[in-house]
């Protein structure tokens, strides 16, 4: 079965985070974390609809120029979420230029932003044709979701780094496959079509409605073929649970953090998930508010995920990064037994 999203860690381990999760046969795409992003196309990043910052840091946030420059021209809107304080962050960037030409633009780009508090989100609009000037906030109560389709969620909590982060997780409804042997065999085309249509069955639409199959072949004129959506969803489409990734990077190893990555991470299909240092240096990890290789794959293990994947090495490990890699996939698999050691309080 072929999934709805295929998530890409942008960077190598040891360079700046960033989850990349493109759409199958759709132009679009989600991106966790925002920091160096030279790596993604012009027409990769072109597909981002929201950007979900997990905290501010350079390392985390230093792309938001990039992208916006990409932007400047085009009739589009991008939804952005960050940690409380995020606005000055943002309004902080967009201060660092001058706009006194784009009154002058045809296209309206326009940001929707948005700041997650632990009970409360705020959202603020800032408009290119309008020097980017922030409009009203609007706030409402925060129950853990911060985008709502028929075909998935994102959630999100707040997890300590000694600065408040986000840990998020992207949760599919279900997921439709399509038969392409039996497009062919009922002459229907791939294309454009197909998303219309998955979007009536994740709707849940009425199976007993009219749907209209719609293509153009080269050199001639619009073609259509009439369809009761439940029958040809019988014909051509195959459900299969949803997939479930979650991305955690910089939070410390304490109780409350703990609890909450395995509870937002529960079963998940793919954990990516920072892996800083080796267990040998955890008092460093500490520190720094990062966790160990260790610490990673415990955490997996204990959430049960599927598959784990590591990033966000700490520039010591150069030389050995098999090492993090290791560590951590041995504790997921359940081979490091877990010591009673004492969570410290930070």
């Amino acid at each position: 079965m072929r999934p709805a999203f295929n998530p890409i860690l942008i960077n190598d381990a040891f360079s700046d985070p960033g989850l990349f999760i493109p759409f199958c046969f759709q132009k679009r795409a989600l991106l966790f974390d925002l920091g160096e992003i030279q790596t993604l196309t012009a027409k990769d990043l072109l597909k981002i609809s929201h950007i979900f910052v997990t905290h501010t840091h350079m390392d985390h946030f230093v792309g938001f120029d990039t992208l916006l420059r990409l932007l400047l021209g085009r009739d589009r809107e991008l939804h952005l979420f960050g940690p409380p304080g995020f606005f000055k962050q943002v309004e902080g960037k967009l201060a660092g230029y001058t706009w006194n030409l784009v009154e002058e633009f045809q296209e309206h780009l326009r940001l929707q932003v948005t700041e997650v508090w632990p009970d409360k989100i705020v959202s603020k609009s800032y408009f290119c044709r309008e020097q980017f000037k922030p409009q009203a906030a609007m706030t409402a109560p925060f129950d853990g979701f911060l985008l709502r389709e028929p075909s998935f969620y994102v959630k999100a909590m707040l997890l300590d780094h000694r600065i408040p982060c986000l840990g998020l997780a992207l949760v599919e409804d279900f997921s439709i496959n399509i038969h392409k042997e039996r497009l062919q065999e009922l002459g229907l085309p791939i294309g454009p079509w197909l998303t219309r249509f998955k979007t009536a069955l994740y709707e849940r639409r009425d199976p007993r409605s009219d749907f209209m199959v719609t293509w153009k072949e080269a050199k001639e004129s619009k073609k259509e073929k009439p369809f009761i959506l439940g029958e040809l969803a019988d014909k051509i489409a195959q459900y299969s649970p949803g997939q479930k990734i979650v991305y955690i990077t910089d939070v410390v190893y304490n109780q409350e953090n703990r609890d909450r990555i395995i509870e937002l991470a529960q079963e998940a299909d793919h954990l990516f998930i920072e892996a800083a240092f080796l267990d040998c240096d955890r008092d460093t990890a500490r520190q720094k508010y990062h966790l160990t290789a260790r610490e990673a794959g415990e955490l997996a293990n204990l959430a049960k995920v599927k598959r784990l994947s590591t990033f966000h090495y700490s520039p010591r490990y150069t030389h050995c990064p098999e090492e993090l890699e290791a560590e951590a996939q041995k504790a997921f698999k359940g081979f490091i037994n877990p010591e009673n050691r004492r969570i410290k309080k930070t």
